[in-house]
């Protein structure tokens, strides 16, 4: 019963901000400019949090979740450009194809861990770079010219549906499973855990929504080329997920919005901008070094002083 009061809560909170974001951008307050940094913020928090799942949940040091973005980004524009499919069509074949290169990297590079997972993973996204980079196709290095039809609607659909199912993943046997692994996966093993399906199973549910992440990146902008899922851009989701706390989908989903909010606003010094943003992330890790939320969630601040019934 009360889990269901808080699921109805936050079920309202997040129908209050959609109708007030919507309200303002029907009503021409909030320009394409500030419609364009919040489809970006979505994008963010949606491969911040499907990262969360892989490495602060699971343990698994990945870091070539920009070849699942890129997956979900050029399979989308395929169907919609190619083939003449809807936009809604697009995005789950963006996120199934996806799952299913989770799948492919996963099953054999899983068996890894730590160092060796990192470059394994590193290595699956630029080969998936190289592969789009070299196929005419989809535009070959020139890039492919993709319609603009990314909304606030659609990306707030895809936030809200990645952090339920991302978070009651979590919340779950399975979850609890994968974190297990993550504490100690030998003796996750020895306690009759199937440490490599789980970690697979992470791996494709984080790819899944990664994809869904990559096709509302590929509407929101008119070209996608290949150069924009390097492994720099791996370092940026991974970036989202080391600042936000690892262990913590509420300080992924903080440290996505703030960093959109701080990369946004710091495009009017584009001479500086890189300087003042790393400065930005050396204050916050210096002062903050286990994140802005550590393994924390908001609503353990709820929790706080009502154990015992007297302390506040």
């Amino acid at each position: 019963m009360k889990k269901s009061k808080i699921f109805w809560g936050y079920a309202i909170i997040a129908l209050v901000i959609y109708i007030v974001v919507q309200t303002l951008i029907s009503s021409g307050m909030v320009n394409s400019y500030y419609q364009n940094m919040l489809i970006t913020m979505c994008i963010n928090v949606m491969l911040a949090v499907s990262l969360h799942l892989v490495i602060g949940v699971t343990g698994q040091f990945s870091i070539g979740h920009a070849g699942f973005l890129a997956v979900g980004a050029y399979i989308s524009a395929i169907f919609t450009m190619k083939l003449g499919m809807p936009f809604s069509m697009a995005i789950l074949a963006g996120a199934l194809v996806a799952m299913l290169a989770g799948l492919l990297v996963g099953i054999p590079t899983l068996r890894l861990r730590g160092d060796y997972l990192a470059i394994a993973t590193l290595g699956f996204a630029e080969i998936i770079r190289i592969i789009f980079l070299n196929i005419d196709y989809v535009g070959g290095a020139a890039g492919m010219q993709v319609t603009h039809q990314s909304t606030w609607t659609y990306a707030f659909i895809g936030v809200v549906i990645t952090i339920i199912v991302i978070s009651n993943f979590t919340n779950s046997r399975h979850g609890r499973a994968c974190i297990s692994i993550r504490e100690d996966e030998i003796a996750a093993d020895a306690m009759g855990i199937n440490t490599t399906y789980y970690k697979v199973a992470a791996f494709a549910i984080g790819s899944f929504f990664a994809g869904i992440a990559g096709a509302i990146y590929a509407h929101n902008f008119y070209i996608i080329q290949p150069t924009a899922f390097g492994f720099l851009k791996s370092f940026d989701i991974l970036i989202l997920v080391v600042l936000g706390g690892l262990g913590s989908l509420s300080g992924a989903v903080l440290a996505a919005v703030f960093l959109t909010f701080v990369s946004t606003y710091l495009q009017a010094f584009p001479e500086t901008r890189m300087i003042i943003y790393s400065l930005v992330l050396i204050l916050v890790m210096l002062y903050r070094p286990k994140g802005l939320m550590g393994t924390k969630e908001i609503t353990d601040l709820f929790k706080f002083g009502k154990k015992g019934g007297t302390k506040v």
